[in-house]
């Protein structure tokens, strides 16, 4: 009998987390959304959520655009073509864990 080794594409560790997957899923939808939209949407701290936006950010998934509205700051998170392709790619290597 041959043993048999599944052989699975390692997947994005920027991408495990559970909060930076939700807010990169958010993203690839509506592609823009304000900081707190998107913590209603992940129900995260807004510590937590800003020090995940800066992780995404630093690896070029998002960009961020600091900005004003009725003198109050706006924090505005776009998805970039790199951060499509890295949720993509994510989502094609993790199917492959279920079609073997």
């Amino acid at each position: 009998m041959l043993n048999r080794v599944a052989m699975y594409k390692e997947l994005d560790p920027l991408l495990l987390s559970q909060l930076r997957l939700a807010l990169m899923s958010f993203l690839v939808v509506v592609r823009d959304a304000e900081f707190n939209l998107l913590k209603e949407k992940t129900g995260a701290t807004a510590g937590n959520l800003s020090v995940q936006i800066g992780k995404l950010q630093d690896a070029g998934y998002i960009a961020v655009e600091k900005t004003y509205k009725n003198n109050y700051p706006l924090t505005i998170c776009r998805i970039t073509p790199e951060g499509i392709a890295a949720f993509e790619a994510f989502y094609s290597d993790l199917k492959q864990y279920f079609d073997k």
